[in-house]
């Protein structure tokens, strides 16, 4: 099995309207970054795309998590840095923060734009001149997808 049919294996595990929903961010985010490679993570709680300028999860920009209730945007290890006015960004941990997404199109917003264009700057520089779609982890338990 190829990694795009990996993939789509993990998305055909959840409900059709938040298939859907993880498609249209994906393509919309492989727009925005089509240098970065994806490193996919089917976990317990979330199912997981980081976009990386490296194959170092550490060194993402930031990264799409899905569970059965819907989708949010992850601004891992350089959550808490980033220059946020709008006051988007949820969360209170050391360094992670995040905001829900309730279809593609809130990537157009502009205070997300901004944010997502923040986590790249603050990042490593791209190094790939195409990504890549590597599979990183599958957990042999996880939640409900549905």
């Amino acid at each position: 099995m190829t990694a795009e049919e990996q993939l789509e294996s993990f998305i055909a595990k959840f409900s059709p309207p938040n298939q859907r929903l993880i498609r249209a961010l994906r393509k919309a985010v492989r727009k925005l970054l089509p240098n970065a490679n994806e490193l996919v993570y089917d976990n317990y709680n979330f199912f997981v795309i980081a976009y990386c300028p490296t194959e170092k999860v550490s060194d993402s920009f930031f990264s799409i998590g899905a569970n059965k209730h819907g989708a949010n945007l992850f601004f891992g290890y350089n959550g808490t840095k980033l220059f946020d006015p709008e006051h988007l960004l949820q969360g209170s941990a050391s360094r992670n923060r995040f905001l829900r997404l309730a279809a593609a199109k809130d990537l157009e917003r502009a205070g997300i734009r901004a944010l997502m264009a923040s986590a790249v700057e603050t990042s490593k520089p791209m190094h790939v001149t195409k990504g890549r779609l590597l599979i990183r982890s599958i957990s042999p338990k996880q939640r409900p997808r549905q």
